[in-house]
């Protein structure tokens, strides 16, 4: 599953204007309006970047965890990883092990270097590897995550991506994927074939879990397929995961972080409770305000671009108040979710402290 995001240490006591950081984000996301808007951060930052997180905590940063909600049981397929330091960097290889052949992609650091799908014929072999996959239950990393978490944030369930784009994302790369989608490539279409139904019981396994959030780390932007693709591939294997959480208390969220107003309406139509890392222009190509008119009643996890954080300080502080104003008056937070500011220091605190004490979002106005 996703990779490095385990639960991470918060501060118990982590609160906002109107009480704890979980309480105002559960009440957020029931649609209750938004007074004092809360700014959180992802688990995966507070993990693997080493700045002073506590003090960030004690001032009111709130935190978003993630948490697997299945584990795979693939009898085809070995996977085999080794490390090395390479001048203070460390080099991770993977193999994917089959009976019709081996996969390899590597790492330095955090960035891939290789794909595991270099030419048609390994798609065969990861085929193979998903062949007769079981889907198991895992509830304790979401139960683990809550206990450390406490009262400082709250814990998404997590189900990797959908297979068209785990498959350009992680095993293929965008050129590949591109040019085999393109032409139909037929080991893509039958890796497809078996991947589509392994998510769909993953859904219906997550159905049992303890986790009320379910997000799919699509990190979509509609560049890189076209809306043709979106409504051919995904539009469908989304209609049936709706189909399968029909009746349950399970919502689901979409790591939504790149351009998307060609698909507004597409995405208008579909369910989805929430769209994650929603990011204004140059990331993306909507405003908050755009965002929020196409979409009135989906939860907007907002990401403040990064150019916003090399603005004079008034200038960031009146954005991140135009964005909150935006939004409002219910069903948003604010998020640290693509990268953490170089400037964190300096802007961080400030932005807390605007959104704790020196505004207020009711019906849709705001008051300092």
């Amino acid at each position: 599953m996703q990779e490095g995001l385990a639960p991470a240490k918060a501060a118990k006591g982590s609160s906002t204007a109107e009480g704890s950081i979980r309480r105002c984000m559960e009440a957020a996301i029931a649609g209750e309006p938004v007074s004092s808007p809360v700014f959180a951060v992802y688990d995966w930052f507070v993990k693997n970047r080493s700045i002073d997180w506590q003090s960030l905590f004690d001032l009111g940063l709130g935190q978003i965890n993630h948490a697997d909600l299945i584990r795979y049981q693939r009898p085809h397929v070995e996977i085999v990883e080794t490390r090395q330091e390479i001048d203070g960097v460390i080099r991770r290889n993977v193999r994917w092990i089959t009976d019709i052949g081996e996969l390899h992609e590597w790492y330095m650091g955090e960035w891939r270097q290789e794909y595991l799908i270099k030419g048609a014929s390994d798609y065969q072999i990861m085929q193979r590897a998903w062949q007769d996959t079981a889907v198991l239950p895992w509830n304790e990393p979401f139960f683990e995550s809550e206990a450390r978490l406490g009262e400082s944030g709250i814990t998404l369930g997590q189900l990797d991506r959908t297979p068209f784009q785990k498959i350009q994302i992680d095993y293929a790369g965008l050129e590949r994927f591109s040019i085999d989608i393109a032409t139909q490539e037929r080991g893509l279409l039958d890796l497809l074939e078996i991947m589509n139904p392994v998510k769909l019981r993953e859904f219906q396994v997550a159905l049992g879990s303890p986790a009320p959030q379910i997000k799919l780390w699509e990190n979509l932007t509609i560049e890189t397929m076209g809306p043709h693709l979106y409504r051919k591939y995904l539009v469908p294997l989304y209609r049936q995961i709706f189909a399968i959480l029909d009746g349950s208390d399970k919502k689901l969220q979409v790591h939504y972080d790149g351009k998307l107003r060609i698909i507004a309406e597409d995405i208008q139509r579909l369910p989805f409770d929430g769209l994650d890392s929603v990011t204004p222009p140059p990331e993306g190509d909507m405003s908050t305000a755009e965002a929020r008119q196409w979409w009135p009643d989906k939860f907007l996890w907002l990401h403040p671009t990064l150019t916003w954080y090399d603005l004079p300080m008034q200038k960031l502080l009146d954005n991140i108040r135009g964005m909150a104003l935006a939004a409002g008056p219910k069903r948003f937070c604010l998020m640290i979710s693509e990268e953490v500011p170089p400037n964190w220091q300096a802007t961080v605190p400030q932005i807390i402290e605007l959104l704790k004490n020196d505004i207020e979002i009711t019906s849709g106005s705001l008051h300092r």
